[in-house]
């Protein structure tokens, strides 16, 4: 019995494994179609014909069906089924990935972008939300977000390597085709590793409420992003803010009096996983824009080829596996909450040594010892920020705190590149002509020294107020 018993058990940790290196490789595959276009998109113009409006589309469209769909998806995840929704999100991004690489004129690229963003909103927090139900204990889960989070960082930045490879040496079609054998493996594999999982109790999905938050969380996404193309003041950036901030208010009233409300104001108003998910906020406001100005700072003013710029992100991903590898044992040895300070004081240390890179500096001497630091504060954090804010989540709501978490980065993403963008823009051009060294260094350093305050603004909230918010038993102590 005992051989039989240990036997058993042998094989449900195996398949556990087995189903989290499947989950990570979807979330990579995720994360890099966050930024796998950025290299790409002149040979995307050239080939299809985009106009220059158009062209910032195939980004934006993404991020806006990604950002907005998460809360209706993550509790749909909750109340149907958490596998059978992240199957058909995954079956769901394959397809448009198929179209985007087939696809013959701009607005099929753009309509693929769009779908691929709803199939991420799908199977991202039902992804997450499968993590935490397969991971129950405080220290496996928490070695279980930190691959995952680790995984997640190095999507990010291996989509601008991979995106400059396939596009120097072979077409730009092909960064969306390699998604395809990702998703069928994902589609024939997991159900043989993970049972199906929904909350315990019998619910509706909550349509006033899903039609509202939706709404709200397009507006913002939406007026955000056009907020970075032109500007706060222009309407077709103020009027969808405006509407977000109605929608927003409107969702709240609704909820309140809702029976079975898609967000529960005391799930949103639970004090530790508000405090991490405000963190991951800023946290993300900072990151998202450092990778975007970063990028554009190698290429325009350091003078890197697309692909030399993407291959200078490589001791980015490595900076971050070995924060990964440190991030769990950091929680055990020193608590959630000193170990997130310290994580986060040292990515601000790392983006005030990259806003001192200047033209005429080397790699090695100028851009790397900012990066290398960055990365490891990067892949410190993020794992830890995971398990942070999903503390307390359940069977009923494991797909909801996972949405509430993606939500949380996508809109501190686009936030953050909105805001800082604007910032280093604003500062290149009031200090000469446009186009000069100087003035382009001088707008990007500043925007990194706003992202470190970010950053050491968020270590600050957690130092502050995470400490006085009691975790479930079972949590890390803080």
């Amino acid at each position: 019995m005992t051989s039989v018993s240990t036997t058993a058990g042998a094989d449900a940790v195996g398949r556990r494994g087995a189903a989290l290196v499947v989950l990570c490789f979807v979330q990579f595959m995720l994360v890099l179609d966050d930024n796998v276009v950025s290299v790409a998109l002149p040979s995307m113009r050239d080939d299809l014909g985009f106009g220059a409006a158009g062209l910032a589309w195939v980004v934006n469209a993404y991020f806006l069906a990604f950002g907005g769909l998460l809360l209706l998806f993550g509790r749909m995840a909750d109340l149907l089924g958490r596998r059978r929704v992240f199957l058909t999100g995954v079956a769901l991004f394959g397809a448009a990935s198929l179209v985007c690489g087939l696809a013959q004129e701009p607005w099929q690229l753009v309509a693929g972008r769009f779908v691929q963003g709803a199939g991420s909103a799908m199977a991202s927090p039902a992804a997450l939300a499968l993590i935490a139900l397969l991971f129950p204990g405080s220290a496996e889960r928490a070695r279980a977000f930190g691959i995952w989070g680790g995984i997640a960082a190095l999507g990010g930045t291996m989509g601008l390597v991979i995106s400059g490879a396939l596009t120097g040496l072979a077409s730009w079609r092909w960064i969306f085709l390699i998604n395809l054998p990702v998703a069928l493996a994902a589609v024939v594999l997991l159900p043989r590793l993970v049972p199906e999982s929904r909350a315990g109790r019998a619910a509706r999905l909550d349509v006033p409420g899903a039609v509202l938050g939706t709404g709200a969380l397009v507006a913002l996404v939406y007026g955000l992003l056009r907020a970075g193309e032109s500007s706060w003041g222009d309407a077709t950036a103020a009027g969808p803010l405006v509407l977000a901030v109605f929608l927003a208010v409107a969702f709240v009233a609704v909820e309140a009096r809702a029976a079975e409300p898609l967000v529960p104001l005391s799930f949103l108003s639970f004090r530790f996983r508000a405090v991490a998910n405000g963190a991951t906020l800023l946290f993300s406001a900072a990151m998202y824009a450092m990778a975007f100005l970063l990028m554009v700072h190698l290429q325009t003013v350091l003078g890197y080829r697309p692909l030399a710029a993407g291959l200078a992100y490589l001791p980015y991903g490595a900076g971050i596996l070995a924060g990964m590898w440190l991030s769990s044992r950091a929680v055990a040895r020193l608590g959630m909450r000193p170990a997130l300070v310290m994580s986060f004081l040292i990515t601000a240390a790392g983006l005030l040594l990259l806003s001192g890179v200047a033209p005429d500096d080397g790699y090695a001497s100028g851009v790397l010892p900012g990066m290398l630091v960055t990365s490891i504060g990067c892949g410190l954090s993020l794992p830890a920020l995971t398990v942070a804010a999903l503390t307390g989540t359940t069977e009923e709501n494991a797909g909801l705190g996972s949405a509430v978490l993606s939500s949380v980065q996508q809109i501190g993403g686009a936030v953050g590149v909105a805001v800082l963008v604007a910032l280093a823009t604003r500062r290149r051009d009031g200090l000469t002509v446009e186009g000069s060294q100087y003035a382009a260094t001088e707008g990007f350093s500043f925007a990194l020294v706003v992202a470190a305050v970010l950053v050491a603004l968020g270590a600050a909230v957690i130092a502050a107020l995470l400490g006085r918010a009691r975790p479930p038993e079972g949590t890390p102590d803080v």
